[in-house]
C-alpha cells in the first residue's frame, strides 16, 4: 500500500503531494545541518592576534564596501604554492571571523589584498588611490582622488559597534563608549592613544593621508588597508601548524 502511495508516477502528477514531501525532505536536511551549530561554541578555531576592527578601520572597511572594491580584489589566499609565493601565507578562517559581511571576493581583476598591510607606505596608497597608473602603469583601476577631499562622516560609531556586538563581535562597553574618540585619535599622532592600543593590539596610530589638519575618507581606507594581514604572527604559528 505504501509503495503504491509513493509511486513515482503518482508523485509527479500530484503537485501538492510532491510539494509536501519535498518540503519534508528539505526540512529534515536543514535540521541535520543546522541543529548541531546550537551545541558548539564556534565553527571557527580562534587564532592568536585576531581582534575586532578599530572604529577607524571599520569606517575604512565601510568605504571599501561602498566603493565595491571586493568586485576586483579578493581577500582570500588559497593554500597553493603559486598563491602563497605571490601573496603570502594562505588565509585563515579566523581572520574573517569578525567580518560582517566577509570580503573574500570572487574575482581578481586586481591582486589579492589579504596581506597588503605594511607592503607599501601610506604615501604609496594615497597616490595609488588618486592616480593608480602613476605607481602601477599597467593598472586598469579607476581613480579615487575624491576620498582625500571628503571629510570622514562615519556617523555614530558607538551605535555601529553596538550593532556589531549584537552579531557576535566582542566589543565591550568601554570600547563602545570610546568609539567616536578612538576613531579620531587613531589618525592623530599627538593624541593620547594608550587606551586605544590596549583595546586594539597592533593598532597603527598616525596620520594616514598626509594631511594631519583633517580626518578624511582616505585616512580611514588607508588605515583599513594597512591593517590587513598584519594581526597574525605566521612565523610563530608555523611550528604549531606542523605539530597538528
Amino acid at each position: 500500500m505504501a509503495t503504491k502511495f509513493f509511486d513515482h508516477g503518482r508523485l509527479e502528477r500530484n503537485v501538492t503531494l510532491l510539494g509536501v514531501l519535498a518540503f519534508l525532505v528539505v526540512t529534515i536536511g536543514g535540521i541535520v545541518e543546522i541543529a548541531p551549530l546550537f551545541w558548539i561554541d564556534s565553527t571557527v578555531e580562534k587564532v592568536e592576534g585576531v581582534r575586532p576592527y578599530t572604529p577607524l578601520e571599520l569606517a575604512g572597511r565601510n568605504i571599501y564596501i561602498r566603493e565595491g572594491c571586493s568586485g576586483c580584489h579578493s581577500q582570500m589566499i588559497r593554500p597553493f604554492r603559486d598563491e602563497t609565493e605571490r601573496y603570502g601565507h594562505y588565509s585563515l578562517a579566523a581572520e574573517s571571523m569578525y567580518d560582517h559581511p566577509f570580503q573574500w571576493g570572487s574575482k581578481r581583476t586586481g591582486p589579492d589584498l589579504a596581506r597588503v598591510g605594511g607592503r607599501y607606505s601610506d604615501e604609496w596608497h594615497v597616490q595609488h588611490m588618486k592616480d593608480p597608473r602613476s605607481v602601477v602603469p599597467e593598472s586598469i583601476m579607476p581613480g579615487y582622488a575624491f576620498l582625500a577631499d571628503r571629510e570622514l562622516k562615519a556617523g555614530d560609531m558607538a551605535a555601529h559597534l553596538t550593532a556589531m556586538a549584537r552579531v557576535g563581535v566582542p566589543y565591550d562597553k568601554a570600547a563602545i563608549a570610546a568609539a567616536n574618540d578612538d576613531l579620531k585619535n587613531q589618525a592623530n599622532a599627538d593624541a593620547d592613544t594608550a587606551a586605544l592600543v590596549k583595546r586594539y593590539p597592533k593598532a597603527q596610530v598616525r596620520d594616514f593621508d598626509g594631511d594631519p589638519s583633517r580626518l578624511t575618507e582616505m585616512d580611514a581606507l588607508v588605515a583599513y588597508l594597512q591593517m590587513l594581514g598584519t594581526l597574525v604572527d605566521f612565523e610563530a604559528a608555523a611550528p604549531q601548524e606542523k605539530a597538528r
